[in-house]
């Protein structure tokens, strides 16, 4: 039991990097998408200032989502690594119960 409980945390890790990993890779290519038409504003010289700031404002927002993309992948990740220990305390216990003599009392 102490085995799968390993591997599906390791599992788990795994998941949980490879979602990560994801979110990133995403991240920086709709990034790079989304900087297009503001690469194409400002070598056309219309709105520079106004490109910049929106530019600016749409990488913020685009991260803050990647951002809890990234937070939510970390919470559920450490729900889940609690509820593991949980059960490797549940099944702790009941050991320690078993090996408990009832004639002992």
């Amino acid at each position: 039991m102490k085995k799968n409980v390993e591997r599906a945390e390791l599992l788990k890790d795994m998941i949980q990097e490879a979602i990560e990993d994801g979110a990133t890779t995403v991240e920086e290519v709709h990034q790079h998408i989304a900087g297009l038409p503001f690469d194409a504003l400002e070598k056309l010289g219309l709105f520079e200032e106004k490109a910049g700031n929106l530019r600016d404002k749409q990488r913020k927002t685009i991260g803050l989502v990647y951002d809890t993309i990234r937070k939510v992948n970390q919470e559920v990740g450490s729900l889940i690594s609690e509820q593991f220990a949980a059960l490797e305390d549940a099944r702790t216990a009941s050991r320690n119960m078993d090996s408990i003599d009832p004639q002992d009392d």
